[in-house]
């Protein structure tokens, strides 16, 4: 029996991930869940969106699954996802882009792994507000080492990229691609422009891959990789990006198969490991039991091959298949149009992921 820790989520969390529990606990793998509450209800409960209480439980049983929490917009507490990645060291961010027959795409095909850095570049969340002693003190030292102006009005982020972080991304990367039998890995970057963060990730990229000979190494500037992958995505395999990039290109891989609904994810470390899904939380479908689950249960397919049980991760990803590719037991957003009465539930899609699997 696996010992998880179980993150609802907030918004149309709950819904989805109670959902998801049902589908991993029918592939007949043996779970004991441990709930742990975080997100925008206990932020408005307790001050605090992220209780100590759930970092122990994570540290205790090494793996989580968490449904989507929301993150205010310019306002309001700091991200749980990123604080999640920091005090964790999920330096690894690993996102399947996959195409499933059936699913509305332009693309067919689709075969991509993208793995984000996690914990650097400007998501390290070192900021300084507009008129802030710190934002003051940085434009002063700025003018006095560069001799260069940034004006009064700024607000400031820091953009640290190490060799040590960029390292150990990049050897992820590579190790999954031989560990898969992948082809290539290209590292994507806008080291022409910023050539002491980019410049330094995109260096140590190239070094690391000279101890990979036998997988094909290439790089990418981020703005014509977004082009290449709209254009000719067939021609890329595992991406490696910087953590901001990583956050961006993987939505966009995610419209390359069908959208957010079809997006997995994974947040990996040394020690410890959550799974989540990419999108976010869908406040305004809350406890209306009609969003897409499939995002969660395919992390937790992830989470099945993490913990060694393949048989039963391919028996769910087949199943998922399954339903994708019929379309009659699909929610809305597979449907052809929005407004197909045809569409079923949040948990009939469960349900019927459920019963392909018998």
């Amino acid at each position: 029996m696996y010992k998880i820790t179980l993150i609802p989520g907030d918004g149309t969390g709950p819904e989805i991930t109670e959902a998801a529990v049902r589908v991993f606990e029918a592939t007949g793998v043996s779970f004991d869940w441990e709930i742990q509450n975080a997100g925008e209800d206990v932020y408005n409960q307790e001050g605090n969106p992220l209780p100590d209480r759930v970092i122990d439980s994570i540290k205790k049983n090494k793996i989580a699954i968490k449904g989507p929490i929301t993150t205010p917009v310019g306002t309001g507490f700091r991200s749980v996802n990123v604080t999640l990645r920091q005090t964790l060291d999920l330096y690894s961010c690993v996102r399947p882009c996959k195409t499933y027959t059936g699913a509305k795409t332009r693309y067919d095909n689709i075969d991509l792994v993208l793995f984000r850095e996690n914990t650097e570049d400007l998501y390290a969340g070192i900021e300084y507000e507009k008129g802030s002693q710190g934002a003051k003190e940085i434009i002063d030292l700025v003018k006095k080492l560069s001799d260069r102006e940034i004006r009064q009005d700024s607000g400031i982020s820091i953009k640290p990229i190490s060799v040590y972080g960029t390292q150990r991304i990049v050897r992820a990367a590579f190790e999954y691609a031989r560990k898969n039998k992948r082809r290539k890995v290209t590292s994507v970057h806008k080291a022409n422009i910023m050539k002491y963060s980019d410049g330094l990730f995109l260096e140590v990229s190239r070094e690391v891959a000279k101890e990979y000979p036998d997988i094909e190494f290439e790089d990418k500037i981020i703005d014509n990789m977004c082009m290449q992958l709209v254009q000719k995505p067939e021609l890329y395999d595992i991406l490696v990006l910087p953590n901001l990039y990583g956050d961006v290109v993987s939505d966009l891989a995610a419209g390359l198969i069908g959208g957010l609904g079809l997006a997995p994810g994974a947040n990996i470390g040394e020690e410890y490991a959550v799974f989540e899904a990419t999108h976010g939380s869908a406040p305004k479908y809350k406890g209306l039991n009609k969003v897409n689950p499939l995002a969660v249960i395919l992390s937790g397919v992830m989470m099945l091959r993490h913990l060694g049980e393949m048989e039963a991760a391919e028996r769910l990803d087949k199943a998922i298949a399954s339903i994708i590719k019929e379309g009659k037991d699909v929610t809305y957003d597979m449907k052809p149009t929005p407004d197909d009465p045809s569409a079923v539930t949040t948990s009939g899609m469960a349900d019927a992921i459920i019963q392909q699997m018998k």
